[in-house]
């Protein structure tokens, strides 16, 4: 828009006005975005920011604001743009408490709250509280151990070259894709890595697993644009693993999901207390007439409807949130009722069980991946989205594997602590080794350096985006000059 100096000077405060708010936007790292875009189509990541840039904007002073993970969905470029505005607002005159995972934002804190030192019963206390250099000093903390390098995730000796087998996309042009095409070594861990808005989830999730869900699952789903897809014949299927809930209703929990539940069933239908009664099977489900409390229809809870308002959940006040009726309770294995089994702990139930394998193997599974203080009959519902993806990982896990799969992970370390993203590694190694595929679209360098292969795109977001900017082992990407993947992976690795 060129304006002639009488319009300039009308519109100067204006002018003044529309340049420092989008200036603000610039500096959250939404300078890829379009202004039309309408708001239904931005992640959370983005949403967050754009909240974040209208704080700045708004001038405020001796305001508290509280932020859960600002640096989701964001790469180490857009993260420093983040941290920099973050401490702009603080120099303002405000408080911020934030919510994080991310080294560079403990970095850039002035005071530091440790809570731990595990997750669930096991977590809880005040670990650590100062600078950054109590943190680092603290025996007890975990946080400390990583920062401080006294534990550390590990680059790997050498990298996996693969099975022989390619996976190659052929002009991918769906969104912002430039009609690249894209080789992938099938029996290797790949990194689809990338500034934010370059292109990554339009290239794996709208192209390659809507292709490959219809090729191999035979869903009704229609791929983004592209010409071809060859090698499918070389896989048998394809699993996605995202941090949706595992269930939408209090009904399930991570029992019923892994399938244990059904073994934990038969081991009380074998009772002799069972037996004298003539309890079948379904007498311990809490799902069909018979064992179940039928004042809540054998949910634990029921559901209050509030009129304009969200649904208000309260405990049943006939079995108190058991679920079963007082026969079905009266069925003891080791003076345990099947409500007691529920209450308990992976890590309870896996010491309880200990003699009966079926069942071990399957809340093995579950504890490997981190998840030994959730509750077998904990309601779906109340797991975060990182402890829905574990539980979906661990039920892979409990499967035997045909070495022909490719599990595809977006973000896979969203809320995740430098601890359990240790786990999650040592997980998703198992599946490679096991001959699978792993494709995951990463920021976190700690997974990016353990993949065998990189796919880089970029070189920004958004239109100037698209572009396939480097391919290869990490150490061959941190050596292209041009990829701020590999900026900043040459300090990991060095």
């Amino acid at each position: 828009v060129k304006l002639d100096n009488r319009q300039k000077i009308i519109g100067d405060q204006v002018l003044k006005e529309i340049n420092a708010r989008l200036g603000f936007l610039v500096d959250v790292g939404l300078d890829y975005l379009s202004l039309s875009r309408s708001s239904g189509t931005l992640s959370g990541g983005e949403t967050q920011r754009i909240r974040l840039a209208t704080q700045i904007g708004s001038g405020l002073v001796g305001v508290l604001y509280i932020l859960d993970e600002p640096s989701i969905g964001l790469h180490q470029r857009d993260n420093e743009r983040l941290i920099a505005t973050l401490i702009r607002l603080r120099d303002l005159g405000n408080t911020l408490i934030v919510v994080e995972h991310d080294e560079d934002t403990m970095y850039a804190a002035d005071w530091i709250v440790d809570i731990g030192p595990y997750a669930g019963e096991h977590g809880g206390k005040i670990i650590a509280s100062g600078t950054l250099q109590d943190i680092l000093d603290c025996k007890n903390s975990e946080t400390g151990a990583y920062l401080s390098g006294r534990k550390k995730i590990a680059v790997p000796k050498q990298r996996r070259k693969g099975n022989g087998y390619k996976l190659i996309i052929n002009g991918a042009k769906e969104n912002n894709l430039k009609n690249i095409n894209v080789n992938m070594p099938l029996g290797t861990f790949i990194c689809i890595t990338g500034v934010s808005g370059s292109g990554k989830s339009t290239l794996i999730n709208e192209i390659l697993l809507k292709r490959l869900a219809r090729d191999l699952n035979h869903a009704k789903v229609k791929a983004g644009k592209h010409k071809d897809i060859l090698g499918i014949e070389n896989l048998d299927k394809v699993i996605s693993i995202d941090q949706s809930p595992i269930g939408r209703t209090p009904r399930s929990n991570p029992a019923t999901y892994v399938g244990v539940f059904d073994y934990i069933r038969d081991v009380f239908t074998k009772t002799q207390d069972a037996k004298v009664r003539g309890y079948q099977k379904g007498r311990f489900s809490f799902n069909v007439k018979g064992g179940r409390c039928e004042a809540c229809s054998g949910d634990g809870v029921n559901k209050i409807e509030m009129h304009f308002l969200p649904d208000v959940y309260v405990e049943c006040e006939v079995c108190h949130g058991k679920r079963y009726n007082r026969e079905t309770l009266e069925v003891k294995y080791k003076d345990k009722s099947i409500a007691d089994i529920l209450a308990m702990t992976v890590e309870e139930a896996l010491n309880f069980f200990g003699n009966i394998p079926s069942i071990t193997r399957k809340l093995q599974t579950l504890y490997d991946v981190g998840l030994s203080y959730i509750k077998l009959g904990q309601p779906s519902t109340t797991l975060s989205g990182g402890e829905a993806q574990r539980v979906k990982l661990a039920d892979e896990l409990s499967r035997r594997s045909t070495g022909r799969t490719m599990y595809i992970l977006d973000e896979p370390t969203t809320g995740l602590h430098f601890a359990d993203v240790h786990k999650l590694i040592g997980i998703l190694e198992r599946l490679v080794n096991n001959g699978n595929t792993v494709v995951v679209i990463e920021h976190n360098l700690d997974v990016v350096k353990t993949a065998d292969y990189i796919i880089d795109l970029g070189p920004e977001g958004g239109v100037r985006g698209g572009e396939i900017v480097a391919t290869g082992t990490p150490e061959e990407v941190a050596k292209i000059e041009y990829s701020y993947t590999g900026k900043f992976l040459k300090k990991m690795l060095s």
